[in-house]
């Protein structure tokens, strides 16, 4: 049985906590000239979201002209910490064990589905050589849309386009809500991790087929996924 993993990525496997807000205010005054003055949300959201609300609220258009400068100034201030980043965060428990184990296995590929952008998705997994594990080229990412759950369809698609195969299973990994609603909504397998901002109870309550408290006990969260 083969079966596709699409991971979640901060607070999931690693945690840069305070970086996304220096990151959005920087690139804030590169776009628009003014201070920050509302912060939203983070938890679960895609980048083309978070971009058009944090546009709006300090009085700016959100065209897709303005939100692609603001993904290049905030490509451009993660290539800047790229070096830092190994110092900037840290990699959740379990997580780089569970990628190993999952990554010796022939029927399992891993992949993405991150409200990051493409290139800060690598920087952060790169940082502390996660990136080995991961194929970038079928993830979902959050510059495709401010909705979750289009990510989720196209890491499905193109994962299937390019091993030439349906996935028996497909199982959707991540810290929120937000991740266990979007693969839900295609019907996939969700497995929650209560290393964010969410509890166990809670992941349970919005939906979760497995909700594990981290990823450190790596034979149970293998069983979690592959069952």
């Amino acid at each position: 049985m083969r079966t596709l993993v699409l991971w979640d990525i901060d607070l999931t496997l690693v945690d840069y906590s305070g970086i996304g807000r220096r990151w959005y205010a920087d690139a804030l005054a590169e776009v628009a000239g003014v201070p920050l003055a509302h912060l939203p949300s983070f938890p679960g959201r895609t980048e083309r979201s978070l971009a058009r609300e944090f546009l709006t609220a300090h009085g700016f258009e959100h065209s897709d002209e303005r939100v692609e400068r603001f993904f290049a100034a905030l490509t451009a201030l993660a290539e800047q910490d790229r070096e830092s980043l190994p110092r900037l965060g840290r990699v959740l428990a379990g997580a780089r064990e569970i990628l190993t184990e999952l990554a010796s296995r022939e029927d399992v590929v891993q992949s993405l589905v991150t409200g990051n952008l493409p290139v800060l998705a690598g920087y952060k997994l790169e940082a502390f050589d996660l990136h080995h594990h991961i194929d970038f080229e079928i993830g979902g990412y959050g510059s495709l849309s401010e909705h979750r759950h289009d990510l989720v369809e196209a890491a499905i698609s193109q994962a299937a386009s390019k091993h030439a195969t349906a996935f028996d299973s497909v199982v959707v990994v991540g810290d929120t809500p937000h991740d266990v609603a979007a693969g839900l909504h295609h019907g996939t397998t969700t497995v929650g991790v209560a290393t964010g901002r969410y509890t166990v109870e809670e992941l349970t309550e919005s939906g979760a087929h497995v909700a594990l408290p981290d990823l450190s006990d790596t034979p149970a969260v293998a069983k979690a996924l592959l069952a």
